[in-house]
């Protein structure tokens, strides 16, 4: 299951995403695609078969990207969230072994690349969504039960 939310900076980043894609990598790789066709024999040509490779790889992700966009919902900072965790709250976490977890709960397309950032459709998010500070975490999973306490939270753009 993906919720189809996403911060604005986290859609600014896929939007440019796509352009890069499409208006200066796809273009490139077209060209060395292009070039190394002419050079003759393909099926041993290991410039072709990458540049083809990666063209491919290039298209999907720009099909994903359109049809991701499409369907996101931008969710900005309301006053009304103050004080309470929910979607793109910044949440440390502290355990009765004094291990503290500090991450931002944002949408699963935002996630990648960035090991501060959790799926609003994680688990410890779930626990998390509308707690406050001192408020306590129970996070049930295969692996046992885990406790945690809310220590700090807030809100702030990238």
């Amino acid at each position: 299951m993906r919720t189809d939310l996403i911060t604005r900076v986290g859609l600014n980043k896929l939007r440019d995403e796509l352009d890069n894609l499409w208006k200066v990598e796809r273009p490139a790789t077209t060209k060395k695609v292009a070039w190394a066709a002419s050079l003759g024999d393909r099926s041993e040509n290991a410039d072709y078969q990458y540049n083809k490779k990666r063209l491919r790889e290039i298209d999907w992700r720009v099909r994903y990207l359109r049809k991701r966009l499409e369907v996101l919902k931008i969710v900005d900072y309301s006053e009304s969230q103050e004080g309470k965790a929910y979607f793109g709250a910044w949440v440390e976490i502290i355990n009765q072994a004094g291990e503290t977890k500090k991450f931002r709960i944002v949408g699963y397309d935002e996630i990648f690349g960035r090991s501060d950032y959790i799926s609003i459709d994680s688990p410890m998010a779930r626990a998390c969504l509308g707690r406050s500070i001192d408020d306590e975490v129970t996070l049930t999973i295969e692996t046992g039960i885990y406790i945690w306490i809310i220590s700090k939270l807030y809100y702030c753009q990238d």
